[in-house]
C-alpha cells in the first residue's frame, strides 16, 4: 500500500539540505546583474509546491546556524574535510531567508545544533501530542525519525517514505537507521564508521542481529551471519569499538534540543505581498511576480529598478473604446493624421501567419487611450461590426505611408497579416520586442507580457484569461466582444508605453546601439517578411523515399545494437541504456546526471564511441531518427496547400549574439556533414526555369578576428589571399607554406576555430586526439606567431569584466551576466563567450546588412521576378534565380554581399548554383 499523508500535516522543511541540492541542480539561474538565483528558485519552488499540495496551518523551514555544533566537540574531524561554501551559494542564503519570511513561513536557525536536531525535536514534540509530522528532506539520516506519527517527503522526486518505505529502501527498520549509519559511516559528514563496512554488510548485520548493542552482547554471533567477511568481523568490532560508538553518537539526531518555540507556535502567517514582490523582482522570478501582481501586490521596487524607469504601475482600461460604426472609425482615423506615431496591433484567428484571418485591429496614439475595431467576431449574437474590406481600405494609406510612424510588438507578424489583404506595412519606427532585445538580449524574454511586467510594473490580461486553455481554447473570432475588446486595446496601449520606455533606454546608450535597432533590426522586418511569404519549394516525393530508406536503416542499426548488447532493448530509453552500458557491458562512467546516475548524453556517447561499438551505433540511430522526425517525415506535411511551398519563421529576438534563428520548420539545422543530411537539402528545389544559388561568406569569423585583433601576420595572410589554415600551420610548425601536410593543416584549422570559440588546451587535445601538453604547445606557438590575437583576447576579457558586456563592430551589445560570477565554470564560460561573441555577433550583423543591401539591390533593379531571396542559414544566403541571367545575377549579388561591410581584410563571398540546394552549396 502506498503511503498517504493525513490532512493538515505539521510540515518541517530541511532548508539546508534543499539549498545545497538546489544549488547543484539545474537550472543555474542568474538575474540580469549576474547574481546567482538558481538555489533560491529551487527551494522556493519546493516550498510553494508543499504549500499548494498539503495546505498546512503549521510549518517551519529550518536551516543550519553558523558555527560549530556539539558534534564537533565529540569529534574534531566531524565535517572538517568539507570545502568552504561556494560564494555563489553563500550569496543566495540571505535573499532566500528574506523570501521565506515574506512568504509568512516560520524560519528557524538554532545555534550549537544542526537543522536535523531542530527538526527531530519538533517532530518528537508534535508526536507526543499525537500530531502527524511531514518532514521534507533529501537526507537519508532523517529516516531514523520515521514512525507512526512521522513521514518523510523528498519534494524533488515527490516520493513519500513511511516505516514500510524505509525498510524497503534501506533494508532496515527506522529504529535501526542510526546503527546502520554508524556501521557504514558517512564520508560527506566525515563520520568514520566501521572500516570497509558498506551498505550490504551493514544491512546483513542488522537483519541478523537487531542493534549494535545486541551485537556487542554476543560479538561472536556475527560469524554465523551470511555476508562476506563475517568470520573476521568480531576482531574488527573489538578493535574499532570506540570509533563505532562515537559514529553512532554523531549519527544520532537529538530529540531534546531546548527550543524557544513549540510546534503550536509555528503558525503560517499571511504573506507580505509587497515585500515578496520586491524580492521576486530582484531575483527576476517573473512568473511568480506576475501572480502576485494579479493579486494586487505592486511596488516600484518590484523589479529591482528605480521607479523612474517605469511609466506607471496604475494602468487603467477605463479610456479604452470599441469602435463599431463607420462614423466612429472615420472620426478616429481623422485624428491619426496629426499623431507623431501610432501603436498598431492585429487580432487574428491563428498564429500561423500564412493562414490567419483578421478579426480586429487595435490602435493607440497616447497612453491610456486605445481603440479596438472588430471586423471578424463570428460567434452567435456577435454585434454589428464594420466590414473588414471597408476598414482595410481606410487603413491602407495610413499603414503603408510614412506618417504617422508605426510602433508595434513583433510587427513582422502583423505585417504578414496585412500582406494577406494586399497592404505592405510602411513607416515602421520601432518594434518593442526588437528594442528590448537590442537593449539587453539576455535580460529577459522579449514578449509583451514579460516586458510589461519588467518595464511598466503591469500584469497584462493573458490570452488564456479570455480564451480558456487546452483543447477547448477559443480562437479570437469566437470570443465575445466584452472580453476581447479590453484585451486587444490593452495590447496597443501597452505597446505604446513600452515604445516610450525602451526607445529612451536604447537612445541613452548612444548612437551605435540605436543604429543597430533603426538601421539593421527594424528595416529587416520587411525583408524577412518577403522571404517568409515567398517560402521555399520542397520535393515531397524525394523526402518520402528518403524516409522509407531511413526506416530500413534504423531497423538495421537496431538489430546491430541488439547483437552487440546480447539482448533486445529500447534504444530511446535512458534507463535501459544505462543498464546495458554500465551494468551489463561495464563501460566506463564518463559523467553523471544531477541525480547521480551515469549519463548517456550526446557528448558522453561521442567520447565512448572512440573505443566501444554500441555508443557509436546509438549515435547513428539517434541522428537518423532525428533527421526523419524533424525533416523527411515533417517537411512534406508543412507544405502550404495554397503556395506549394514551406514557410519558415525567422526569429530576430532569440540568439544573444544577434544571429537569426529559424522555426516551424528550422531550416538552419539540416546537417551538411552527413550524406543523409545532404540528401534532405537535395529536396529543396527551384521553380521551373530557375536555379538554386547559395552565396556563402568564406571564413568570415576568422576575417573578423584579423580585423578586430589587427594581428599583422593574420592581416597579411588574408590580404595575400593565402589559405589561412595552411598559413597558420606554416607559422605554428615553422615550415614553408608549401611544405605543410594535410594533417598539419587540419590541426591548424582546429586551433584557428578553437581560439574563436575560446577553446582550452584540454578541449583542443580532445578534438585532435592528442596529448594535452602537445595541444598547449600548439597554442603557445600560435600566440607566439600571432601576438595580436593574444592581446585582443586579453583586452577583451578585461573589457568584458569592467563593463559587463562586449560589442560587435557595429555597436551591438552582448551582455555577459556571468563574467564576474564566483563560480569558476560559469565565469570561464562567460570569458569564452566574451572572445567569441564579438566575432559571431559581427558576422550576424554583416549577414543582416547584406540581406538589407541585397533586398535594396533587387528593388532598385526591379528584378523581383528574377531573383528571390529564400533563406538565410548561418553565413549563407540562398536564392532562387532565373536561368536566363543566372551568371550575371550571381556576379552582382556576390559583389553586393562582399561590400556589405568594410573590414581591414577582404570580405569574400563564394557562390554555387544547381538544381537543388545541396548541388548549389
Amino acid at each position: 500500500m502506498s503511503a498517504t499523508v493525513p490532512e493538515n500535516p505539521f510540515i518541517l522543511v530541511d532548508g539546508s539540505s534543499y539549498l545545497f541540492r538546489a544549488f547543484h541542480a539545474p537550472p543555474h539561474l542568474t538575474n540580469s546583474n549576474g547574481e546567482p538565483t538558481g538555489a533560491i528558485y529551487g527551494v522556493v519552488n519546493m516550498l510553494r509546491s508543499l504549500l499548494k499540495k498539503y495546505q498546512p496551518s503549521h510549518m517551519a523551514v529550518v536551516f543550519d546556524a553558523k558555527g560549530k555544533t556539539f558534534r564537533s566537540d565529540i569529534y574534531e574531524e566531524y565535517k572538517a574535510h568539507r570545502p568552504p561554501m561556494p560564494d555563489d551559494l553563500r550569496s543566495q542564503i540571505e535573499p532566500l531567508h528574506n523570501i521565506v519570511k515574506a512568504m509568512g513561513l516560520p524560519l528557524l536557525c538554532i545555534d550549537g545544533v544542526e537543522a536535523d536536531d531542530v527538526i527531530g525535536t519538533l517532530a518528537q514534540q508534535a508526536g507526543d501530542q499525537g500530531r502527524f509530522t511531514l518532514i521534507s528532506t533529501g537526507d537519508k539520516d532523517m529516516a531514523q525519525l520515521v514512525n507512526e506519527h512521522v513521514m518523510l517527503i523528498n519534494t524533488m522526486t515527490d516520493t513519500l517514505l513511511d516505516t514500510d518505505g524505509v525498510e524497503k529502501k534501506f533494508g532496515v527498520k527506522p529504529e535501526q537507521i542510526i546503527d546502520y549509519l554508524a556501521l557504514m559511516g558517512d564520508s560527506s559528514d566525515n563520520i568514520p564508521g566501521l572500516p570497509k563496512v558498506g551498505e550490504k554488510t551493514a544491512q546483513a548485520m542488522l537483519q541478523g542481529i537487531p542493534s549494535i548493542d545486541k551485537i556487542y552482547e554476543d560479538i561472536e554471533a556475527v560469524t554465523s551471519l551470511s555476508f562476506r567477511g563475517a568470520k573476521s568481523m568480531p576482531d574488527k568490532l573489538r578493535e574499532y569499538k570506540d570509533q563505532l560508538l562515537m559514529s553512532r553518537e554523531l549519527a544520532t539526531i537529538k530529540l531534546d534540543v531546548e527550543l524557544p518555540m513549540h510546534p503550536d507556535d509555528l503558525h503560517i502567517q499571511s504573506a507580505d505581498s509587497e515585500k515578496l514582490a520586491e524580492l521576486y523582482g530582484q531575483c527576476e522570478f517573473r512568473r511568480w511576480l506576475g501572480e502576485l501582481m494579479e493579486q494586487g501586490a505592486a511596488t516600484d521596487q518590484a523589479l529591482g529598478e528605480e521607479s523612474s524607469d517605469k511609466v506607471s504601475s496604475d494602468i487603467s482600461s477605463e479610456d479604452y473604446r470599441t469602435l463599431q460604426t463607420e462614423k466612429d472609425v472615420e472620426d478616429y482615423l481623422k485624428g491619426l493624421s496629426s499623431a507623431e506615431f501610432v501603436a498598431f496591433d492585429t487580432e487574428t484567428t491563428s498564429l500561423n501567419y500564412m493562414q490567419a484571418e483578421l478579426v480586429g485591429v487595435s490602435l493607440a496614439t497616447e497612453p491610456g487611450k486605445a481603440v479596438y475595431i472588430p471586423v471578424g467576431h463570428d460567434y452567435m449574437d456577435a454585434p454589428e461590426q464594420v466590414s473588414r474590406d471597408w476598414l482595410l481600405e481606410k487603413l491602407k494609406p495610413i499603414l503603408e505611408g510614412d506618417s504617422p510612424k508605426k510602433v508595434g510588438q513583433n510587427l513582422k507578424y502583423d505585417a504578414h497579416i496585412l500582406r494577406r489583404y494586399g497592404i505592405r506595412l510602411g513607416g515602421i519606427l520601432n518594434d518593442t520586442m526588437l528594442a528590448s532585445y537590442v537593449f539587453n538580449s539576455v535580460g529577459s524574454r522579449h514578449d509583451m507580457d514579460t516586458l510589461s511586467l519588467h518595464y511598466l510594473n503591469h500584469k497584462t490580461i493573458s490570452f488564456e484569461d479570455i480564451a480558456g486553455k487546452g483543447a477547448k481554447q477559443l480562437t479570437f473570432n469566437q470570443i465575445e466582444l466584452e472580453k476581447a475588446a479590453p484585451y486587444a486595446a490593452e495590447d496597443a496601449d501597452i505597446t505604446l508605453r513600452l515604445h516610450e520606455v525602451l526607445w529612451k533606454k536604447v537612445e541613452e546608450t548612444g548612437s551605435e546601439l540605436q543604429s543597430v535597432l533603426t538601421d539593421i533590426e527594424v528595416p529587416l522586418i520587411s525583408v524577412l517578411c518577403d522571404m517568409e511569404q515567398y517560402g521555399v519549394r520542397i520535393d515531397a516525393n524525394l523526402l518520402g523515399k528518403q524516409s522509407q530508406e531511413i526506416t530500413e536503416k534504423l531497423a538495421e542499426l537496431e538489430k546491430k545494437a541488439f547483437d552487440i548488447a546480447g539482448e533486445e532493448f529500447n534504444l530511446g530509453s535512458t534507463k535501459q541504456l544505462q543498464r546495458i552500458f554500465f551494468e551489463k557491458l561495464q563501460l566506463p562512467v564518463i559523467k553523471k546526471t544531477p541525480k547521480g546516475a551515469p549519463s548517456t548524453a550526446e557528448e558522453v556517447l561521442h567520447e565512448l564511441a572512440h573505443n566501444y561499438p554500441l555508443p557509436d551505433v546509438i549515435l547513428q540511430h539517434r541522428s537518423l531518427s532525428k533527421l526523419k522526425s524533424t525533416y523527411t517525415d515533417k517537411l512534406p506535411k508543412m507544405i502550404n496547400p495554397d503556395t506549394g511551398r514551406v514557410h519558415t519563421s525567422y526569429q530576430q529576438a532569440v540568439a544573444a549574439t544577434g544571429r537569426l534563428s529559424s522555426t516551424d520548420p528550422n531550416l538552419q539545422n539540416i546537417p551538411i556533414r552527413t550524406a543523409e543530411g545532404r540528401r534532405v537539402r537535395q529536396a529543396f528545389v527551384p521553380e521551373d526555369g530557375y536555379k538554386i544559388v547559395a552565396i556563402d561568406y568564406s571564413q568570415i569569423e576568422l576575417r573578423i578576428m584579423a580585423h578586430l585583433s589587427q594581428d599583422k601576420s593574420l592581416l597579411n595572410a588574408f590580404a595575400e589571399g593565402l589559405d589561412i589554415h595552411r598559413a597558420t600551420a606554416a607559422e605554428v610548425f615553422g615550415c614553408k607554406t608549401e611544405e605543410v601536410t594535410d594533417e598539419q593543416r587540419r590541426q591548424a584549422k582546429a586551433v584557428n576555430f578553437g581560439l574563436i570559440y575560446g577553446m582550452s588546451a584540454f578541449g583542443l587535445a580532445r578534438q585532435l586526439g592528442i596529448a594535452r601538453n602537445d595541444a598547449q604547445h600548439y597554442m603557445d606557438k600560435y600566440f607566439e606567431r600571432f601576438p595580436g590575437v593574444l592581446k585582443y583576447m586579453e583586452d577583451t576579457r578585461k573589457q568584458a569584466k569592467e563593463q559587463g558586456y562586449v560589442k560587435t563592430l557595429f555597436g551591438r551589445r552582448l551582455p555577459l551576466p556571468d563574467i564576474k560570477a564566483s563560480n569558476g565554470a560559469r565565469r570561464k564560460g562567460a570569458e569564452r563567450a566574451a572572445i567569441n561573441a564579438p566575432m559571431q555577433g559581427t558576422a550576424a550583423d554583416i549577414i543582416k546588412k547584406a540581406m538589407l543591401q541585397v533586398a535594396d539591390w533587387i528593388d532598385t533593379n526591379n528584378c523581383k521576378d528574377d531573383v528571390r531571396m529564400l533563406m538565410q542559414v548561418h553565413d549563407e544566403l540562398v536564392f532562387e534565380i532565373k536561368e536566363a541571367k543566372l551568371d550575371d545575377y550571381i556576379k552582382e549579388l556576390t559583389a553586393v554581399m562582399e561590400n556589405a561591410a568594410r573590414l581591414d581584410v577582404p570580405l569574400i563571398a563564394e557562390a554555387g548554383k544547381g538544381k537543388n540546394w545541396d548541388e548549389a552549396h
